[in-house]
């Protein structure tokens, strides 16, 4: 049991970049997020495939950052209906992100293929 206790508080020591004290006895080490530990908010990655967004509706909590791939050999952007985020033309393998502060239904489309249409839901 010791062995794996100082075991777990060598890694988290290592994993997070400063000293956790433990003298001892019945003290344990504080408790760990995975927020607090990853330190960001939410990500979620959608694909752009076969001229399609690989969700036609994503949910995600505030602050959370979504970030579109172009797996299609034709370019593709991100483009929100009210204009409030826009990629440039994003060419097979590129990538753009954007980080949803505020609640609210954000639909977005392709502005090369209007037809290339979805949403995120921040909640």
């Amino acid at each position: 049991m010791m062995k794996w206790l100082g075991a777990t508080l060598v890694f988290l020591t290592a994993a997070f970049g400063g000293a956790i004290g433990f003298a001892g006895g019945s003290q344990a080490a504080p408790a760990v997020t995975p927020a607090a530990a990853t330190g960001s908010a939410t990500a979620s990655r959608l694909e752009i495939k076969q001229f399609r967004f690989s969700r036609p509706a994503l949910t995600v909590p505030v602050g959370a950052t979504v970030t579109w791939v172009n797996q299609d050999d034709d370019a593709h952007t991100v483009t929100a209906d009210d204009g409030r985020f826009t990629s440039a033309g994003l060419d097979r393998g590129e990538q753009f992100a954007h980080q949803f502060t505020a609640p609210g239904t954000y639909a977005y489309h392709c502005a090369l293929h209007p037809k290339m249409t979805a949403k995120i839901v921040v909640k």
